[in-house]
């Protein structure tokens, strides 16, 4: 039985005919670059959040280093974030001219450890990100409480949470100064290409934004900042409207297959505790109680890791690597200064989590398929 990693495929099949005929109005109208569909999306994605403003940009990783150059971010400060996210995110603190601070994980969660974050502050800190890894939110009443003590601000990186709850039961994205999402094609809400968005209640932050996103102009040929490309595609927009309606429908069957692979996993005959791991132990049913886990990714902690893909492959299951080398042990990254062993639990999970695939229109027999696969690994 082949089971694909993710099957983008699917979600299109549903959603086909209304994105066809939007794409044709707006070709015909020739109608490509912040258009009135950019402008209804922004309005509807922001109202889902729960927040007042959102601006779409060019991506996620356009819309972090935005996001920072409009908390005045620049090369004296500093920017603390988690050990174990994709480079982006580090990516976007560099572009600034920062430094990157990096904090450990908390080993139940994965997420950045919020009693480790306040020894990491000093006199040149500024924002702080915390990243909702795999979909799960990271500790927000935590980092919040922190954050306001020292008067910083909080970018919350919700590049994979679209539609995910934290522990008060707002959406991931409410609680920060701002926060950034990315629409890469394989996200639970995702575009036809790149695409991402920052949200924000604060009016002030989301007008440097839109400054920011479009040369540093309101009017045309009159700059009041020295701002950047980074416009959202009216295609990508309707896409992204279309798609949308769907995103809490996507995520349930997510969180459905989160249950039946948890069920297949901790059914006789047990593996050994050592052996696999489930990642982001937590209610994926919660929704006004939490937090709750959107399942971008499905991953476990596995012993001979890189063995059990090779494994999986020779059956025709596609796994995926989320991340298997932390932020300071990359080469582009040395400079910070930080050697093997100053995160632990990051390095110990970059060379044991595996990325099972994970997407709504999985069956529950390919599931099954990929768990009896692992089982008989370990075998």
């Amino acid at each position: 039985m082949k089971v694909p990693f993710v099957d983008l495929s699917r979600p299109y099949q549903q959603t086909k005919q209304a994105i066809l005929k939007k794409i044709e109005v707006l070709m015909e109208r020739s109608d490509f670059i912040l258009g009135d569909e950019v402008k209804k999306f922004e309005e509807e994605f922001a109202a889902y959040i729960g927040v007042k403003h959102g601006i779409g940009v060019a991506s996620g990783t356009d819309a972090l280093h935005l996001a920072l150059r409009a908390c005045d971010v620049g090369p004296d400060d500093e920017v603390i974030t988690a050990a174990n996210t994709f480079i982006a995110t580090a990516t976007a603190i560099t572009l600034t001219g920062a430094r990157t601070v990096l904090v450990d994980v908390d080993p139940k969660t994965y997420n950045i450890n919020p009693a480790l974050i306040e020894a990491k502050i000093t006199k040149k800190t500024k924002v702080i990100i915390p990243v909702h890894l795999y979909g799960q939110p990271a500790a927000m009443d935590e980092i919040m409480k922190i954050a306001r003590k020292h008067s910083l601000k909080v970018i919350e990186d919700a590049a994979q949470a679209h539609g995910a709850f934290v522990a008060t039961g707002k959406k991931a994205g409410s609680d920060g100064d701002l926060a950034c999402f990315s629409f890469y094609p394989a996200k639970n809400l995702g575009a036809a290409g790149d695409a991402g968005m920052v949200v924000t209640d604060n009016a002030q932050l989301a007008e440097k934004v839109r400054l920011l996103r479009n040369y540093g102009q309101k009017v045309k040929n009159q700059h009041t900042l020295k701002g950047f490309n980074s416009r959202l595609d009216n295609l990508q927009a309707a896409v992204l409207r279309i798609k949308l309606k769907y995103l809490d429908q996507w995520n349930q069957q997510r969180q459905a297959n989160a249950r039946i692979y948890q069920e297949f996993f901790t059914a006789e005959p047990r593996l050994k505790s050592d052996e696999v791991i489930l990642a982001n132990p937590s209610n994926p049913t919660a929704k006004t109680a939490g937090p709750n886990h959107v399942y971008h990714l499905y991953v476990i902690l596995a012993q001979n890791r890189d063995k059990l893909a090779d494994w999986l492959k020779e059956r025709k299951i596609a796994t995926g690597l989320h991340y298997p080398v932390p932020i300071h042990l990359h080469e582009c990254y040395q400079d910070l200064g930080y050697q093997s062993g100053d995160f632990p639990v990051a390095e110990e999970y970059a060379a044991k989590t595996l990325s099972l695939p994970m997407y709504p229109d999985l069956t529950k027999e390919q599931i099954k398929w990929v768990v009896d696969s692992v089982k008989e690994f370990y075998k």
